[in-house]
């Protein structure tokens, strides 16, 4: 059971904990973009760049995360003499 909690969050180089902030933190950035660009709909002076903004660091986040997770780890690399 534990195993279903765990899975992905290992998979992305997290733990459980971590991924929970990472992905809370995320859907909270995201309904507040969600909230922007529909005050943005009806009022297009307000927002003009929020949601378009919040995708690009959203995706900045990601991108460096996920390739940060899948680099090897250095210090366990043998140096060859």
């Amino acid at each position: 059971m534990l195993r279903t909690f765990t899975k992905h969050p290992h998979s992305v180089g997290e733990s459980y904990g971590e991924h929970f902030v990472m992905a809370g933190t995320f859907g909270l950035r995201m309904m507040f973009a969600g909230f922007a660009c529909l005050v943005h709909a009806f009022f297009p002076f307000f927002f003009e760049h929020t949601g378009s903004r919040c995708i690009g660091e959203l995706h900045g986040r990601m991108t460096v995360r996920r390739t940060r997770s899948t680099l090897p780890d250095v210090s366990t690399l043998q140096r060859v003499p």
